[in-house]
């Protein structure tokens, strides 16, 4: 017996497999087609998972912000779960709120020989103007979420003017 006559394709045949059978194609091919669409679809647009449903790498828009206005104050919110409060830092330069921080944990799991460790970085910048009253800004950190409160200069709040508009003909 020849070692060629082991290979299926080659039994009666010099082609190589085809990933057509008759006019029809094949059902495992079209499934691995369809479930490497399916992930790439998903995953379009965002960073690289962690494998351990950890954080994702920094991509610039890390943490989310809500920015909030009044007449009296702008509120600034970030999401930072997972973070000590002493590891983020706030500051307010020449009207640019700078929120900036790094994120470190461990885990570790004896059972299976398993150790991660994740280190990333973030720096957020938000241009405010000089609006904000610079003796005045608080910032709280409960629960994950940072709150930065900038209340307004008086002549930011005598300076608001409304607009009327025109309604087009």
């Amino acid at each position: 017996m020849n070692v060629r006559d082991l290979i299926p394709w080659n039994r009666g045949s010099s082609r190589a497999p085809s990933a057509y059978r008759g006019v029809d194609m094949d059902p495992f091919l079209s499934l691995h087609r369809n479930v490497n669409r399916l992930f790439h679809d998903v995953f379009r647009g965002f960073d690289q998972p962690s494998a351990f449903g950890g954080m994702t790498a920094f991509n610039g828009s890390w943490p989310t912000v809500e920015v909030e206005e009044n007449d009296n104050e702008i509120r600034v919110i970030a999401e930072v779960p997972g973070i000590d409060p002493d590891d983020v830092e706030v500051l307010l330069d020449d009207g640019v709120l700078t929120l900036r921080g790094e994120k470190k944990s461990e885990t570790e799991d004896k059972d299976r020989r398993f150790t991660e460790r994740y280190y990333g970085r973030f720096e957020r910048r938000l241009a405010l103007g000089g609006q904000v009253d610079e003796n005045k800004v608080a910032a709280t950190f409960k629960n994950g979420l940072l709150s930065v409160t900038l209340p307004k200069t008086e002549k930011a709040r005598a300076s608001v003017k409304q607009i009327s508009i025109d309604r087009a003909k």
